[in-house]
């Protein structure tokens, strides 16, 4: 697994220096931990998805797209239009709880769930036997290795994750949106992201066309490499229990109830 933990530090877009790796908190001896997240959702009877209950086969771009890099690049009415509905959308999200799956780099696939509330908290829960789960509380994002028993710290504020949990966004304003594409089935916005000490990295959203929500992003590290993450079985109004996106206290899954 440390394979799956170097890929996703890559995919942050933040310098291993950022980093500051700390030993994982040991639970409570009464915490009950046998239910998963989604399943205490499901026991809830107040799952209500949309969308696909089959995993959906991520959309890999290709790696030897031509992304223009200029920041005064120029788009038309319908571009911008584009953009600004991908950031109504964005912007609109409060909570959103689902499935995803994610490709590395090197084609290999992982699953799991994932859980956001705005402004600023996610967690992305690996499915077995990986023991990988990434928790930001709002300040900080951590990427942990339950067999290892550690944490990496990064601040929220270096990865392109804020983006994805900010309270309200205009990508034309508040980024740097160097392309924006659509066809019969996709709007496509990609940012463009350089850092001093890392280099030049993109983000790309992907957001259906006919109903208007978010179908999977892509993040190109700075030495070209993707990591697509698609999601699936959305549920935008489901209410998060606080304790998901605990870091600094005892870790456990927590009841989420509607």
């Amino acid at each position: 697994m440390a394979g799956l933990a170097a890929a996703l530090t890559a995919s942050l877009f933040v310098p291993p220096a950022l980093a500051e790796t700390v030993p994982i908190p040991q639970p409570a001896p009464e915490v009950l931990r046998a239910a998963e997240p989604a399943i205490l959702l499901a026991q809830a009877g107040k799952l209500e998805v949309t969308g696909t209950t089959r995993p959906p086969d991520p959309i890999i771009p290709d790696p030897r797209r031509n992304v223009p890099a200029s920041i005064f690049a120029t788009f038309d009415a319908n571009q911008k239009a584009a953009a600004a509905r991908v950031s109504s959308y964005l912007s609109s999200l409060r909570t959103l709880a689902g499935k995803f799956v994610q490709v590395g780099p090197d084609g290999s696939r992982s699953t799991g769930e994932f859980y956001i509330q705005k402004p600023g908290k996610v967690r992305f829960e690996y499915d077995p036997p990986s023991p990988i789960a990434m928790i930001s509380d709002g300040s900080s994002l951590v990427i942990r290795d339950t067999r290892l028993a550690t944490q990496d710290v990064y601040p929220l504020s270096q990865t392109p994750l804020r983006y994805l949990l900010s309270d309200r966004i205009d990508l034309m304003r508040d980024t740097n949106v160097v392309a924006v594409t659509s066809d019969d089935l996709y709007i496509s916005v990609i940012i463009e992201e350089k850092q001093a000490l890392v280099g030049t990295s993109r983000l790309m959203f992907m957001v259906g066309v006919k109903d208007g929500k978010l179908k999977q992003w892509t993040i190109t590290d700075p030495q070209g490499y993707d990591t697509t993450v698609a999601i699936y079985n959305l549920n935008p109004t489901a209410k998060l229990d606080p304790a998901l996106f605990r870091i600094n206290g005892t870790m456990h899954p927590a009841s989420t109830n509607n």
